[in-house]
């Protein structure tokens, strides 16, 4: 089966091997070092140069659990956070901070708008007790690339914290991390990385990672200098899902292998191949193209055809697509390149959609 979601990367070989090596205890030294490399090859990966101003930290979860933990342990009392939302993923982050009160109204956007830098400025002038801004890198709801330039800039000018959400980005979409000193950025192993669910990460700026362990300590699972003070010393708090860490071990080691700017690139391609085909096909994207990111198309549904029916036919023929989320759950449908893809693979799925199409016409 070929996965073209966002949330189930297909898998190389090598990953999949991975996932086979003998058992390993978390408490044993021999997981010290793996825990080690990984978090070495995280920073080489995303933060090159500046690997000595960042630290990673590492969690057994989705990534939903590393934004959160981000997000809960990076206020001050008294202090609140902000979040731009322009997607399901925004939403979520709005959500995580309303529970226990730490947000203040939403910069809330239509699904696919991009944020306005100098609304953003004028609003944390208005609301002085925001102390961190929040926002989705790549926000696969409908595939949109969010300015992290440009907001962080804005954000740093005000004095602010910038936390971003970049779940479904690392691995194939550009972000400068270092250069615009992101306080935090949220991963998963998944996605662009091309690893296994069940690992998230968190790369902090080490000065900042030192002031939040001086502020409250909101939850018990989710405080992120618990997980730092225990990873220093080759340990992690809680018991980790090993297997995954071994697969995201070598999914980063053919990261660095291929070169970030190679894997992005690829995805390019992919993505180009794929939209070339869907638009002789008279599919209609969901964004402008060049609001589109590198891993993920959206589209709206051809007319006639149900996403249920246009899954289960691809789905017959060895491909899976992912839906629309929230109020676009019966009206688009989502393909994400994202993964160990070959040409082929591609090429295979556009000669299977082209396929239900023409089926869905004679009917």
């Amino acid at each position: 089966m070929i996965f073209l979601t966002p949330e189930a990367a297909h898998l190389s070989a090598r990953v999949c091997a991975a996932l086979q090596r003998p058992a390993l205890s978390h408490e044993e030294p021999e997981f010290a070092e793996l825990l080690h490399g990984i978090r070495q090859k995280l920073l080489r990966a995303f933060v090159p140069g500046a690997e000595s101003d960042y630290t990673a930290v590492i969690m057994t979860g989705s990534g939903s659990m590393a934004v959160e933990a981000a997000l809960l342990s990076s206020l001050p009392h008294g202090k609140r956070a902000l979040v731009i939302n322009n997607g399901v993923y925004g939403e979520q982050m709005a959500s995580i901070l309303a529970i226990p009160r730490l947000g203040v109204a939403e910069f809330k956007l239509d699904w696919g708008a991009r944020p306005d830098p100098e609304r953003l400025r004028l609003a944390l002038r208005q609301h002085p007790e925001v102390y961190a801004v929040a926002m989705v890198h790549h926000e696969t709801t409908t595939g949109l690339i969010n300015p992290v330039k440009e907001i962080a800039e804005v954000v740093d000018s005000q004095n602010r914290v910038f936390i971003v959400d970049a779940v479904s980005g690392l691995g194939g979409e550009a972000l400068d991390i270092a250069g615009p000193h992101l306080y935090m950025v949220a991963g998963a192993a998944q996605g662009g990385i091309q690893g296994v669910p069940g690992v998230s990460f968190v790369l902090v700026r080490k000065g900042f990672m030192e002031r939040m362990r001086g502020y409250p300590k909101r939850s018990w699972y989710l405080y992120l200098p618990h997980y730092y003070e225990n990873e220093e010393r080759g340990r992690i708090p809680f018991t980790p899902a090993v297997q995954a860490y071994c697969a995201l071990d070598e999914a980063l080691t053919e990261l660095l292998e291929e070169g970030l700017a190679n894997r992005i690139l690829r995805y390019k391609k992919a993505a180009a191949a794929i939209r070339h085909k869907m638009n002789e096909l008279g599919l209609k994207p969901v964004l402008p193209v060049e609001l589109h990111s590198n891993g993920l198309t959206a589209y709206h549904l051809p007319a006639g055809l149900s996403y249920e029916t246009l899954h289960a036919r691809l789905k017959e023929q060895g491909y899976v697509i992912a839906p629309g989320q929230g109020p676009l759950a019966s009206k688009i449908f989502r393909v994400a390149n994202m993964g160990a893809l070959s040409e082929p693979d591609i090429e295979g799925f556009l000669s299977a959609f082209q396929r239900v199409l023409e089926t869905a016409a004679v009917r």
